[in-house]
């Protein structure tokens, strides 16, 4: 990840995303932020139903691979940007805050390391972190399993930990790597090992190719506000041509930002396929996006073309946390989704949890770790956890 120095202020989210602001609703708290809720909302008769939300982009960097990196030379601490800035105590406060249920956990970072030896090291740094995390907060948090394709052999070992040993919920990967997308037979060989495991891949965009990374392309404009997006639609157009998800039929997609530009082309996609090699047929282009997933970081914009596109099934909670602050999600994310009337309560019950549990059962098993009624404790909350205010 290559986010500006900076998080956007109040101030300057409001004079960027004003359409957000007043498409959502944002000055109006949802009922997962209030406390609201009732069985006329059609949320299962309590606001229980609005505190169970999976995040399934959450970034974290482990405070203990920290430690380990810097006496290793990877990174220096004080240059680490906010993102990278990670703590137990804010992240549940925001989790609460926010109804969220479980984190699935994104390890970032894992471009750093300088031979496969260290990779090897940095990654079981990680791995341990996360399982003593989900020990000491059971239910609250899930995670990912990090691809180093610059390391094939210690990805291989990192995918077989993760899923034999250590329960990963999915994979992530980056959309492009030294400007060769997804898609790309390159990719061939990781691709099958996560399409033999049935696995998810979850994407993240980063700066485009051909410029150091952090720079602007555009003067003024950071990166992740348009490149990112662009970085998406890139891998995710380049695995339609390439036909990706009909060679590896086991593995499934989940682009983050709503899928970057992917929905609002989908008819530029039908009309110029042709332009493409090979040439895309319509046909294949309408297919191919109902078969990705997409996630709610960003904030989500109006969802009316996404759902019309792609169908409520596919849509994902996500937060972007803590690339995104929880000012960010309290005040736009949630209220975006909860205002936004292309879902219905039913699809929107699917977009916090139902979908994301479908997509990857795993997810199932880890809900079921946390505490049970009747412990004194409301489910939403894992061991040692409070509620904010």
């Amino acid at each position: 990840m290559s986010y500006s120095s900076k998080p956007l202020s109040r101030r300057g989210l409001l004079i960027a995303g004003g359409a957000v602001a007043s498409t959502a609703g944002a000055t109006q708290k949802p009922r997962s932020l209030t406390g609201g809720g009732d069985s006329s909302s059609g949320t299962e008769g309590s606001d229980d139903a609005w505190r169970t939300k999976i995040d399934v982009h959450h970034h974290f960097t482990a405070p203990r691979w920290v430690d380990w990196a810097e006496r290793a030379g990877v990174v220096r601490r004080e240059e680490l940007l906010w993102w990278a800035r990670w703590d137990a105590d804010s992240t549940l406060a925001l989790m609460n805050r926010a109804g969220i249920a479980t984190a699935v956990l994104n390890p970032t970072m894992q471009d750093q390391y300088r031979s496969a030896a260290q990779a090897k090291e940095g990654l079981s740094v990680v791995f341990e972190a996360m399982t003593d995390l989900m020990h000491d907060h059971p239910g609250r948090f899930a995670f990912l399993c990090p691809a180093l394709l610059d390391h094939p052999e210690v990805t291989t070992w990192a995918l077989r930990r993760a899923f034999d040993e250590l329960g990963a919920v999915g994979v992530s990967v980056k959309a492009s790597y030294n400007g060769v997308y997804l898609g790309d037979p390159s990719y061939d060989r990781f691709l099958a090992e996560v399409d033999e495991r049935s696995g998810v891949l979850v994407t993240h965009p980063l700066d485009l190719p051909g410029k150091p990374p952090g720079v602007p392309t555009v003067p003024g404009v950071p990166n992740f506000m348009c490149d990112f997006l662009l970085d998406t639609t890139r891998a995710a157009v380049n695995m339609i041509r390439t036909r990706t998800l009909d060679r590896y039929p086991r593995l499934s997609v989940v682009l983050p930002h709503a899928g970057g530009f992917l929905p609002q082309i989908a008819t530029r996609l039908e009309a110029f396929g042709d332009f493409c090699t090979p040439p895309l047929d319509a046909a294949r282009v309408r297919e191919s996006l109902r078969r990705f997933h997409y996630d709610t970081a960003g904030p989500l914009a109006p969802a009316c073309t996404l759902v019309e596109t792609v169908g409520a099934d596919q849509i994902l909670f996500g937060t972007d946390w803590p690339a995104a602050s929880a000012e960010i999600i309290t005040d736009f994310t949630v209220p975006a989704i909860e205002a936004d009337h292309a879902f219905t309560e039913h699809q929107r019950r699917g977009v916090y949890r139902n979908n994301a549990q479908r997509l990857m059962p795993a997810l199932k098993r880890t809900s079921r770790t946390g505490p049970r009624a009747g412990d004194g404790r409301s489910a939403y909350y894992g061991r040692g956890d409070r509620p904010s205010s």
